[in-house]
């Protein structure tokens, strides 16, 4: 046990004067904070932050409006779930240029960037269930409103969405490292143990799956299970696992010959036991370099096959999706 404690310390020890590590590592921690809390963080806490303003589109980081919210149906008290998965948008927010209070309405003038002037419109106070009088409405359903990087071309606040997205990318990471990680385990330590016929059919079928581009076989397993956000999943994890389970086989051929395998299976000790017990736990630190490098490309495909069209559907945020939606940006300028 002490030798355990020992030999942990000294690895944080080391860890600790990596700078780049620690620094990769906080940053990790941070993105899976703002993943949990997201809808908390997010200035457009609707559901996948898809509040839309038609007449804002396409504005510039730091854009400020006037916003006039007109609440719709009465909602119970916010749920623990609105803070993890957005709260259904019941109101609806109106961007003005500017408003005035007349006896019992307020009128106010639609804000346009064409330079024209707005439509005019007026509203009952009967509409405003907090408003005593006309002046609380200016107070309570009335605010300057700031889009700190812009909107998209559907008037949406792209820092909400840009938030609500790291879900999607962290998400893909850790499932699809999960999945691949159960398969290829499972698969290499069974060639890697029993070997000779075993060994040759896994091997062939590893083979056979590596021989594809990665992201064509993506593509295909999405077009078959079906556009959307747990067919990704899926997808990319059954494309990764052949890496894991080479390296699983090949760590077991190797620890497999020690003589505390040899000593268990005299012993008596069955197969399942002698893998999960003795064989794994040794062979494990070049699987979690490998799924570290896993995690990034799972990412980077999740962001492809969204920048395509064929990963989260609309309009739930993806990074990927957020790239393909301004991709005129990109080319143009």
């Amino acid at each position: 046990m002490n030798t355990s404690t020992s030999l942990t310390r000294i690895a944080l020890q080391k860890f600790k004067k990596n700078i780049w590590g620690v620094f990769s590592f906080s940053f990790l921690i941070l993105c899976v904070f703002i993943a949990i809390f997201a809808y908390v963080l997010a200035p457009d806490n609707s559901k996948n932050a898809n509040q839309m303003h038609l007449s804002i589109h396409s504005k510039e980081p730091g854009f400020k409006v006037l916003m006039l919210t007109i609440p719709g149906e009465q909602r119970s008290n916010s749920s623990f779930s609105d803070y993890f998965f957005g709260r259904e948008s019941v109101s609806n927010e109106i961007p003005i240029s500017g408003y005035s209070i007349q006896e019992n309405n307020i009128q106010i003038t639609e804000y346009t960037s064409d330079g024209l002037e707005g439509l005019q419109k007026e509203y009952s106070l009967s509409l405003f269930p907090k408003a005593s009088s006309i002046e609380d409405v200016s107070t309570h359903y009335i605010s300057d409103k700031k889009f700190i990087l812009g909107t998209d071309k559907y008037g949406r606040d792209l820092l909400s969405r840009m938030l609500i997205g790291i879900r999607i990318s962290l998400a893909i990471g850790f499932i699809a490292v999960f999945i691949s990680l159960v398969i290829g385990i499972t698969m290499g330590a069974i060639a890697g143990y029993f070997g000779g016929k075993v060994d040759a059919v896994i091997m062939w079928i590893i083979n056979v799956t590596w021989s594809i581009p990665t992201l064509l076989l993506v593509i295909a397993i999405t077009l078959a299970l079906g556009k959307g956000f747990w067919q990704v999943f899926i997808a990319v994890g059954l494309t990764m696992w052949v890496e894991v389970a080479r390296v699983v086989r090949g760590q077991v051929m190797g620890v497999k010959q020690m003589q505390y395998v040899t000593a268990a299976r005299a012993l008596g000790y069955t197969d399942f036991r002698i893998i999960t017990k003795h064989i794994l736990p040794n062979a494990m630190a070049p699987v979690i370099i490998i799924s570290a490098a896993n995690f990034a490309g799972a990412i980077l495909i999740e962001s492809g096959l969204s920048f395509l069209g064929i990963g989260a559907q609309p309009p739930m945020p993806s990074w990927g999706g957020i790239i393909k939606d301004h991709y005129a940006y990109i080319i143009l300028g």
